[in-house]
């Protein structure tokens, strides 16, 4: 499903649209409430580390969840990703491939199970937050300081999965972005005893994309923040193209693409979660921003893994 997130849900202002809305949003926080009730945990003998979200999309949990595995490897661990199969997130899935294993069931439960029979003996469960059946042994959030929770509203009034107060549940909150004492205080105040780290992204090969002209292009979660960080780091931007969050490009909207960047002598870069969505003819002409997330105060994070592992 083709989804470009509306304005209104990042607005400080409380829109009309969210307020026509909220009946809505009641009704699927209700039925949330009452499904999770009767779900069983599956307590399983590897530790489970959860990566998520509340705020829809564009929070870095792939980033971040190949940033643990690395942290694992390096510890000796065998770690695997665990996700939900869905047709649209194969982008995220190559992503991790390219990394180490990974395990996709429609059941969570069941990718699991088969990663243990494999001989994995800690488990990343990639996008799982929501999921109430199997037991977590730590359970992180991401966020950006950027969009923080938008309008505060869950959906379809605002971007949230689920409210701040699901925050009692995490153990750790990862925020990529600025130090931001005020979003601190608003953590703290659902979980006192949560853990905060901030990330960054940093752009490996940016060199070659500056003092040249760039049309950029996206479709993830927040596309303004791929632009934002390439304008960051030098680099001059003369088109930005947004297109929906995990958007498979037709043969047609990339010969567009690729004939625009040529009449106008310019480099057409998009982000690799893109890239990984784009036809095999087009990637030679098409270059994608390699990045890596960097989690500040790294050793006391590890620290946090090592409690269960």
């Amino acid at each position: 499903m083709n989804f470009l997130k509306p304005k209104f849900w990042d607005e400080d202002k409380i829109s009309l649209f969210s307020i026509l809305l909220f009946p809505i949003a009641l009704i699927i926080k209700l039925l949330s409430f009452l499904k999770n009730i009767f779900v069983k945990k599956k307590q399983f003998k590897i530790p489970i580390i959860c990566v998520g979200n509340i705020y829809i999309g564009g929070t870095g949990k792939t980033p971040a969840s190949i940033e643990i595995y690395s942290i694992l490897k390096s510890l000796n661990m065998n770690p695997a990703f665990i996700r939900k199969e869905y047709e649209s997130y194969k982008d995220e899935v190559e992503l991790e491939k390219a990394i180490g294993f990974v395990y996709q069931n429609k059941k969570r439960v069941e990718a699991v199970k088969n990663a243990i029979q494999n001989n994995i003996d800690v488990a990343i469960l990639d996008d799982g937050f929501q999921d109430f059946s199997i037991n977590k042994s730590l359970s992180i959030v991401c966020f950006n300081e950027k969009q923080w929770i938008g309008n505060g509203f869950t959906i379809p009034s605002g971007p949230l999965r689920e409210g701040l107060s699901s925050l009692k549940r995490a153990n750790c909150a990862l925020i990529n972005g600025e130090k931001n004492t005020s979003i601190e205080k608003k953590i703290y105040n659902e979980n006192k005893e949560i853990k905060i780290f901030y990330t960054e992204y940093k752009a490996k090969n940016i060199d070659k994309f500056k003092n040249k002209k760039i049309i950029a292009f996206a479709g993830i979660g927040n596309p303004i923040n791929f632009f934002d960080l390439l304008v960051k780091n030098g680099v001059e931007l003369s088109e930005k193209i947004i297109f929906p969050d995990h958007y498979n490009y037709s043969k047609e909207e990339l010969d567009k693409l690729v004939n625009n960047a040529q009449e106008k002598n310019a480099i057409l870069l998009t982000t690799e979660k893109d890239y990984f969505r784009i036809n095999q003819n087009f990637k030679k002409v098409i270059n994608y921003l390699k990045i890596e997330v960097e989690i500040k105060n790294k050793n006391k994070f590890i620290e946090e893994l090592k409690k269960v592992i």
